[in-house]
């Protein structure tokens, strides 16, 4: 029986992976009958490390949470609101779980779907 003996000389900082690197590691832990925590110890990572990688290049990147808005001051109680044009309307909904959409004047009706049903799967705050 051969056992390995790795004997270290000096301090070893951790050990820098480049993506090319890390890329070849785990295309061999995706191939069919291939063990992961064999290709693991031979690259001398440990397993969750291999899992790790292969979930930061495999996956697709999470789309952000939020999405981009604009906030606007609210006008002052001593100056008169603006006044609508006689075709503007405004329309406000509020979604029980919270959510609160205002439009004013024209908009496009399939602007106003895509966003009913984006307020509408939001979650309540707490």
């Amino acid at each position: 029986m051969t056992k390995a003996i790795e004997v270290i000389t000096s301090v070893q900082r951790r050990r820098r992976w480049s993506r090319s690197e890390k890329e070849r590691i785990v295309a061999t832990a995706m191939e069919p009958d291939a063990v992961a925590s064999e290709i693991a110890r031979a690259a001398g990572i440990h397993t969750s490390q291999l899992f790790r990688w292969r979930q930061q290049l495999c996956l697709p990147p999470p789309a952000p949470p939020f999405s981009a808005v604009a906030v606007l001051r609210e006008p002052d109680a001593a100056s008169p609101p603006p006044s609508p044009s006689p075709a503007a309307g405004v329309v406000e909904i509020e979604f029980a779980a919270g959510g609160r959409m205002r439009l004013t004047g024209a908009v496009d009706s399939a602007i106003v779907s895509a966003l009913m049903k984006v307020l509408a799967k939001v979650k309540r705050r707490r």
